[in-house]
């Protein structure tokens, strides 16, 4: 669910090739044989390895090699690792056409590096490792027999320059790359790695297999099962916005500020608050603000690592926290405080059964009559010994605030944000789908948390200021859009969307509106000839939903009549014709 978004296209086509590329065969031994079980984070990430653009769901990285470092220092280190950590000597055998369910680890094997020596490297010899390392990330691993990394070494007359990697997202995600990193770097060094703390993956898929982990995982799936059923569908719902299903190709937008990282320690200060939690107040306040939401609900794929058993593990953890923050409070600070409990909710029920959760969501969204979006994602690794930070994040860290573009790439999300450090600079890298978010109103929309941060260093903020404080204003709707079941909704998309559903029959959409409750949905739908249930108006209205436009959520009731009134515009016309069958659409069971 959680890969670690490609940063821009290959552009290796646009540098001069290698002198010589040699291929070398590293072999290792010396740690234990295993089998066991997948975790549940393997799981999840497997079955997104099955179903996905291999260069979508693969990772990459790439290491840095001190100047005097010999290729056999380099390919020690990389045999030190492989030894160390089982996760990087784990295949997962398969039969055909079947999801793995278990891993092997090797106690010994070999894996390749190959070697692009040069005369020289390109004009920005990063970039140009990045481009290396992105292009291994095409082709799918075969999970059940490939060595999980793919090792490019550029080397510079013979002189290793850098590690470029592709990792299978079954063993790796961005906290283990970083491990990883900052490892290889302690190896070059001459220095002797800690004893190991945290758990290799078949020991944690004991711990989540057992009655304690069972009902965590239980626990995990009601907490998700309630935001399901009760939580905005969408949060960017929107007469521009298309369905969080359809992806969108977005540009990388990456804000660099002394300003906002002061700004975000004043307010740490003030309030008490450690500043991963006001930063995600921050956030969730001005996502509510801009979407004209009355709660937040963010992806938080980086959290699952927050106890001591998987925080340093080379593994996969790639399972969403999802947290569901009510901003309806008067005040930034009471959302500050009311955040700090809505993260620890969310971070103890991010361990689940990937495949009952999906089986979960497909049954309640179909309940619901809705389509859940991923919609917004919001991914904190500056808190990781070695952030994942990009090509040039190092180097760049003077800038009192600038915004940079980058390239595009694949969004299946409607805002997805990295922040990859909070100090000395606040530096985050946003994709905002442009089919809501002009590229001004992505910049206002960076700007904007730098602003509110600091506001809230200076003083508590008015939640209703937010507008004034930020200069981020909250999307326009017709006044034919109204909140039904917690959801913002298009009677007339409905409308259209069901009648395309039931092949063109004429409909109508009744909004029935009730002194304090929340408006119900009526479809009225006239047969003709036609053979047609209320059951399967709403599960053909429900396939639909998913690639629908925005704002489009089944209607509480179906009326099906013979043929439309001779006034089809006028819904008491629609109410006097004689009803062949009735029923319910939606379950609002919680």
């Amino acid at each position: 669910m959680t890969p670690t978004p490609a940063v821009g296209k290959d552009t290796m086509h646009q540098n001069p090739p290698p002198l010589t590329t040699t291929t070398v065969t590293v072999a290792y031994a010396g740690g234990d044989e295993r089998r066991g079980p997948v975790t549940m984070g393997q799981a999840n990430m497997i079955r997104c390895i099955l179903r996905d653009d291999p260069t979508h769901i693969n990772i990459h990285d790439v290491w840095p090699v001190p100047e005097g470092t010999t290729s056999a220092a380099v390919t020690d280190a990389l045999r030190a690792l492989a030894v160390r950590h089982e996760g990087l000597r784990t295949t997962f055998p398969h039969p055909p056409g079947a999801a793995p369910v278990g891993q092997v680890v090797s106690a010994e094997g070999t894996f390749t590096v190959t070697v692009l020596d040069h005369a020289e490297l390109p004009g920005d010899p990063a970039e140009y490792a990045e481009s290396v390392a992105r292009a291994a990330r095409a082709g799918r691993f075969a999970l059940d027999r490939e060595f999980p990394v793919r090792i490019t070494l550029l080397t510079v007359a013979g002189q290793p320059a850098y590690v470029a990697l592709a990792f299978s997202h079954a063993v790796a995600d961005g906290s283990a790359m970083a491990i990883l990193r900052e490892e290889f770097a302690e190896l070059l060094a001459g220095k002797e790695l800690p004893g190991l703390t945290s758990l290799p993956p078949v020991d944690l898929a004991a711990v989540e297999a057992s009655s304690a982990g069972l009902r965590k995982s239980e626990a995990s799936l009601r907490y998700w099962e309630r935001i399901l059923r009760t939580g905005p569908q969408e949060m960017f719902a929107e007469p521009r916005g298309r369905r969080p299903g359809t992806d969108e190709e977005a540009r990388q937008l990456t804000l660099r500020s002394r300003r906002g990282a002061r700004a975000l320690a004043g307010a740490a200060r003030r309030t008490g608050h450690p500043e991963a939690t006001v930063l995600m107040a921050a956030w969730c306040a001005l996502v509510a603000h801009r979407a004209g939401q009355d709660s937040c609900v963010t992806a938080v794929p980086s959290a699952n690592r927050f106890h001591a058993r998987v925080a340093r593990s080379v593994t996969t953890t790639s399972q969403d926290a999802l947290l569901h923050l009510d901003v309806r409070v008067e005040t930034f600070d009471a959302l500050v405080a009311r955040t700090w409990g809505a993260v620890l909710n969310a971070y103890r029920h991010s361990q689940f059964d990937s495949v009952r959760l999906w089986e979960m969501i497909d049954r309640v969204t179909a309940e619901r009559g809705s389509h859940f979006g991923r919609d917004v994602v919001f991914n904190d690794v500056s808190a990781l010994p070695a952030p994942l930070l990009g090509t040039d994040a190092q180097e760049r860290d003077d800038a009192e605030q600038e915004l940079t573009w980058g390239p595009p790439q694949a969004l299946p999300t409607r805002l997805l944000a990295f922040t990859y450090r909070t100090a000395p600079q606040l530096h985050i890298s946003l994709w905002a789908a442009p089919s809501v978010f002009t590229p001004e109103e992505a910049e206002g929309f960076l700007s904007g948390l730098v602003l509110l941060l600091e506001a809230a260093a200076a003083g508590d903020v008015p939640m209703k200021a937010l507008a004034e404080v930020t200069g981020v204003r909250p999307a326009e709707r017709g006044p034919d859009w109204l909140r039904v079941d917690g959801c913002w909704v298009s009677p007339d998309a409905v409308r259209e969307t069901l009648g395309r559903a039931v092949g063109g029959l004429p409909v109508r959409v009744q909004v029935t509106e009730t002194s304090g409750a929340e408006p119900y949905l009526t479809a009225y739908i006239a047969l003709g000839d036609t053979s047609l249930t209320p059951t399967e108006a709403h599960r053909a209205l429900t396939a639909l939903i998913p690639a629908a436009g925005s704002g489009v959520l089944a209607p509480h009731r179906y009326v099906l009549v013979e043929n439309p009134p001779t006034e089809p515009n006028r819904s008491d016309a629609w109410r006097r014709l004689n009803t062949i069958d009735e029923g319910t659409g939606r379950s609002r069971q919680v």
